[in-house]
């Protein structure tokens, strides 16, 4: 047992030492990591004259990917695109002097100018850095899913969240994310509107040149949402090919109609509500697809409601969800 513990602790303390080292090992030939202090670092890839910059964190990396590849990498290499992905391994939202350099040097050199087309992505933190550090690169085009404004408390004081990140400057380069989009093409804000601090922050980054994405009922965890939906990769090569706008967003996520904890979300919504009726041809609708014995209790629920009230229960399926 001592032995088993000595292992696991040298193994923290070779993960402390270096977090990016089983990405360094899966990530194959054709790549540098540089790293950004302690906690970050910077992957590139040489490609095609499409260049995807990601932003993840390695909670984000684990929570998509079994083998602990970015999502962005793996799209890179599946696609021929060059590739820059921004990892961090703590909750920093990317405010840290090693990255400013960074950005500011590739800046300089005109990089950015070098590709056709350019996409920004991040999701929650990571979506806060992908609009903000866009502004490097003028015409791009950033999909940010659940994206913070700032967390600067004089702008956003009203969002307890993060109170750790207060004293972190957001008024410094590349600081308030709505300002630094201006100069793209164009913004692709996906947020859950019953959400009401994610909402509050997509309002900040209102925009011409912003589509706002309700994707109502996801709740807090959108990206691997979308990710087990099997869209957000889709949803992000669209961007790559320059083809993502809202229509063929809309088209992709019609697949929410057959991922069954959307669908449980809606039912405890309209149970919430005092819905039955509504409950009940939804619950009809899932029965008739899925195998779903929660939604035959919720119908029981809704059907008893509407039996005691000397209502009429709805017969066969369904709405279109």
């Amino acid at each position: 047992m001592q032995g088993n513990g000595s292992a696991a602790f040298g193994a923290r303390q070779k993960m402390q030492a270096d977090p990016f080292a089983r990405i360094r090992r899966a990530a194959g030939e054709g790549l540098t990591l540089r790293p950004l202090g302690r906690s970050h670092a910077a992957l590139f890839r040489d490609g095609s004259r499409t260049l995807l910059v990601s932003f993840e964190s390695l909670d984000d990396i684990v929570r998509l990917d079994d083998d602990g590849l970015p999502l962005g990498l793996q799209i890179a290499q599946d696609r021929g695109f060059s590739y820059l992905g921004i990892l961090a391994a703590t909750q920093s939202w990317y405010r840290l002097r090693a990255l400013y350099d960074l950005f500011d040097r590739l800046d300089d050199a005109d990089w950015f100018g070098r590709f056709d087309r350019v996409v920004f992505y991040g999701a929650g933190m990571s979506g806060y850095a992908a609009a903000a550090y866009s502004v490097v690169a003028p015409g791009a085009n950033v999909i940010a899913i659940q994206p913070q404004a700032t967390l600067d408390p004089r702008v956003a004081g009203w969002d307890p969240r993060f109170i750790e990140m207060r004293r972190t400057s957001f008024t410094d380069r590349y600081g308030y994310a709505p300002e630094m989009i201006d100069a793209a093409a164009s913004v692709h804000i996906l947020f859950d509107p019953e959400q009401n601090l994610d909402f509050m922050h997509a309002a900040l980054f209102v925009r011409p040149n912003v589509h706002l994405l309700q994707c109502r009922n996801l709740g807090r965890r959108i990206a691997p949402a979308l990710h087990r939906m099997a869209i957000l990769r889709p949803l992000i090569e669209a961007g790559c090919e320059g083809r993502l706008d809202e229509a063929l967003f809309w088209q992709m996520y019609r697949a929410r109609r057959g991922y069954l904890p959307y669908l449980e979300s809606l039912a405890q919504k309209l149970r919430h509500e005092g819905r039955p009726y509504l409950g009940a041809l939804l619950c009809r609708n899932v029965e008739s697809r899925f195998d779903a014995p929660e939604f035959r209790a919720l119908r029981a629920e809704f059907e008893g409601q509407l039996s005691a009230a000397g209502k009429p229960i709805p017969p066969a399926p369904g709405p279109r969800i």
